[in-house]
């Protein structure tokens, strides 16, 4: 039985070659095929999120460009033309069903940010406790990155974890995960069921699926591990199999199940892990690992080798290792400047040092979560 069967939330992530006409647009059939199987799944009673690419292929067509562009103000400006398609294509599609859309855009700003993290969750809940139908995409017209490899199945996961989503399913041309590269190893077979956090499953995934979207089997597996965090499990299927969405209602096994091998995390501790850019890091010596992740300590100074990166007292930064993985982050009590200065030195020197003194401990247990 799959976990779609007894979820009462679900986030749905279409990628771009399963709503647009091979890069030509939108395909308004494929659309309002999605809407009809959304539907029913929320007429089932479950409440539905649904993230979807296809806004940048949209925006490429109504432009009369024939190749995805490479300069960032030419994908913002095809993003943003796109994005009127494809929502007028949802819209239609729910409508027909008697249920409205809402158009949701986000960036990773709004994830770290913690006062419009919760305005976000806000929206998102409400909207669904009307019934509505919310159609989330990156808002690609102002962020300032580039828009990135995977960037809406790294998404998925951040609104998973955001609204606490029982269950994520990344619906691509894909099967799902498989031990090899199908399309160059016969002998590769798929992997049905998996804990997210496998660190063999790395190795299985190939690079981007189609030359349509931006996303890989790897992004998916990152997505998988972040929905993890907040106790949700992952579906990875394609979207080329018929009802796809309706036959993981009814319990029907179908593409890779990753699951979560713990429950949530508390709601601040999950903000702080689904942070996707941090402030600044920590390099930690063997002892403050242990205390960490062993005993549950804080962070004090004197456990601290080094500080980079120009952040504020209360910034989210990371605590890495010796051997640099990234097991810890949380808001930090000291600016860079003054954390730096009291770095290999023990509580009781850091008034001396500083000439005062606001927390003994760089991070408090009490603000920092766990990564590894």
């Amino acid at each position: 039985m799959t976990p779609v069967v007894n979820a009462l939330r679900v986030v749905v992530k279409l990628g771009s070659s399963l709503v647009t006409n091979e890069g030509r647009g939108i395909d308004h059939d494929a659309v309002a095929r999605w809407a009809a199987d959304v539907a029913a799944l929320a007429e089932g009673g479950k409440s539905i999120v649904l993230v979807s690419s296809g806004a940048i292929a949209e925006g490429m067509r109504r432009l009369g460009w024939s190749t995805r562009p490479r300069a960032i103000h030419d994908l913002q400006a095809a993003a943003a033309v796109g994005q009127m398609g494809l929502v007028e294509a949802y819209e239609r599609g729910f409508a027909r069903h008697g249920l409205h859309t809402a158009q949701v855009l986000l960036t990773h700003e709004d994830m770290s940010d913690r006062r419009r993290y919760l305005n976000a969750r806000t929206t998102l809940t409400t909207l669904l406790g009307l019934r509505v139908i919310p159609i989330i995409n990156e808002n690609d017209t102002v962020t300032t990155d580039e828009i990135r490899f995977g960037d809406n199945d790294t998404l998925a996961a951040l609104v998973t974890n955001l609204i606490e989503a029982d269950v994520l399913v990344l619906l691509t041309d894909q099967q799902g995960l498989f031990t090899a590269d199908p399309r160059r190893d016969a002998s590769a077979t798929l992997v049905q069921t998996a804990k997210a956090t496998d660190p063999t499953l790395a190795a299985m995934a190939g690079g981007a699926g189609s030359g349509i979207g931006r996303g890989g089997m790897s992004t998916k597996l990152q997505a998988a591990k972040r929905a993890a965090r907040s106790g949700a499990c992952t579906i990875i299927a394609s979207g080329r199999e018929s009802d796809v969405l309706a036959r993981l209602a009814r319990g029907e096994a179908l593409g890779t199940l990753l699951t979560a091998e713990q429950g949530s995390l508390a709601a601040r501790k999950q903000w702080l892990a689904d942070h996707v850019r941090l402030a600044g890091r920590l390099m930690l010596d063997e002892g403050a690992v242990r205390a960490l992740v062993r005993d549950g300590k804080s962070l004090l100074p004197i456990g601290v080798i080094a500080v980079t990166g120009s952040f504020g007292r209360g910034e989210v930064v990371g605590c890495v290792a010796p051997d640099g993985r990234e097991i810890a982050r949380g808001l930090v009590n000291y600016g860079a400047q003054d954390a730096a200065r009291i770095v290999r030195k023990p509580s009781s020197e850091i008034e001396a040092v500083l000439g005062y003194v606001d927390e003994p401990e760089l991070i408090h247990r009490d603000n920092l979560v766990l990564l590894a």
